[in-house]
């Protein structure tokens, strides 16, 4: 019993010192932001707040220009007006301890000791760069308690709240619809492809494939999933209408971000700015195919251990994407103490990588410091330092994938 509780009180202590930091993050930001010149808090941040504000004055939060979220999130904000400023910070570096919670009973239930679990953990709760993105003012925080919470309800063979947080999470923001996939194949019924020989095999085989998709499981998840997602497509669009739509997706599929951005593309996107629009299905074509790809072969390949499929998907879309910038790291690293348990790589091959991936990065700052603080004309040199930093996170995730033992059968434990 003593042992019970003395475990009971250092999980409860990780997990306050956690909030602790951020929270001690989150006072000193409110210093630097009131008397130095180099601000602490994110620019978002502010735009989020006046989306806001807008809102409480029963304006449209797309009034404010670069606002090009889903309404719930200045819906969500508006304490900020109505409380304090501080509001959102509180709620974002509060979901930011709670992905680390979510992790933490997800790696219970894939079989891991409590203990152990705690230490994996530890690696998303004291990571500096989500302490310093949620303390900032940024919301990734919220998209990946979302995600985790629905990896943890498919763990836990809860099917209606994971579609209802998948359908959230979709909402906030597009990029875990790549996740359909992967999810349809995990909830499919297994195969019961007659032999080989048999006459007309193959034509059966096709048949048997697609009946493998028609099942409770899988109807029911796609039926809440997307009708929680399209209810909240319609409830905004009564609202905002098209311009809801515009700003908070198709913005997005379109979005031609010719500054500096760690994306392959940028630098394509920055030279055919100002041309006539035929050239410009090229450059789409070029970044969505790659994309396209990789994200099917990953589905079929590693559906049968979700964590690690979704982990994959989420590397691969950022780092092919066509804008990609630090704070969309956040997306695939809230997911990687998932799949650490299983990796055999070595204390120092983990290092190596590490360092391998900080290094790349820290190249490309070279030339986007000069290029902005200075002046210089850095483009290519910074294109050239993101081609770099692309052959690096391939050579990661091809190393993850080499040193991975997937998990087909987790044991399902109790969760305290």
């Amino acid at each position: 019993m003593g042992k019970l509780i003395t475990h009971l009180a250092e999980k409860h202590a990780l997990f306050a010192a956690s909030f602790a930091i951020r929270l001690a993050l989150v006072v000193y930001g409110d210093y630097q932001d009131r008397t130095m010149e180099v601000k602490y808090t994110d620019i978002d941040y502010h735009v989020f707040s006046d989306a806001a504000r807008l809102i409480t004055e029963g304006q449209s939060p797309y009034n404010r220009s670069t606002y090009r979220y889903t309404p719930l999130l200045a819906w969500m904000l508006t304490p900020n007006i109505y409380v304090n400023m501080v509001f959102g910070k509180i709620l974002f570096i509060a979901c930011d301890v709670l992905s680390g919670l979510l992790i933490y009973k997800i790696l219970c239930l894939r079989g891991l000791s409590s203990e152990t679990a705690q230490r994996i953990c530890s690696l998303w709760l004291f990571n500096p760069l989500p302490m310093g993105v949620s303390s900032r003012g940024n919301a990734e925080s919220i998209l990946a308690a979302l995600v985790l919470g629905t990896l943890l309800c498919m763990e836990a063979k809860h099917l209606l709240w994971a579609a209802i947080l998948y359908g959230l999470s979709v909402h906030m923001k597009i990029y875990p619809i790549t996740y359909a996939l992967p999810i349809a194949l995990t909830l499919r019924t297994p195969d019961t492809t007659p032999e080989k020989g048999t006459k007309r095999w193959r034509w059966r085989s096709f048949i048997d494939f697609i009946g493998c998709f028609l099942n409770r499981e899988l109807f029911l998840f796609a039926s809440v999933a997307g009708g929680v997602f399209c209810m909240l497509i319609a409830f905004f669009y009564c609202m905002h209408g098209w311009e809801f739509l515009h700003e908070t997706y198709l913005y997005h599929l379109t979005r031609r971000d010719i500054r500096h951005n760690f994306s392959p593309y940028f630098y394509m996107l920055y030279l055919t700015e100002g041309t006539y629009p035929s050239s410009h299905i090229l450059p789409y074509l070029l970044s969505f195919m790659p994309q396209l790809i990789l994200l099917l072969v990953a589905s079929w390949a590693f559906h049968s251990d979700l964590s690690f499929c979704c982990f994959l998907h989420t590397a691969i879309f950022v780092s092919f994407n066509k804008v990609c910038t630090s704070q969309y790291f956040l997306w695939y690293l809230s997911l990687l103490p998932l799949i650490v348990p299983h990796l055999s790589l070595s204390l120092k091959q983990g290092v190596g990588l590490l360092l391998l991936w900080f290094a790349g990065q820290g190249i490309w700052l070279g030339p986007a410091y000069f290029l902005e603080f200075e002046g210089y004309n850095t483009f290519l040199f910074i294109w050239l330092a993101g081609l770099l930093v692309l052959i690096i996170n391939s050579f990661i995730l091809i190393q993850i994938v080499a040193h991975y033992k997937p998990t087909h059968s987790p044991q399902r434990l109790k969760v305290e």
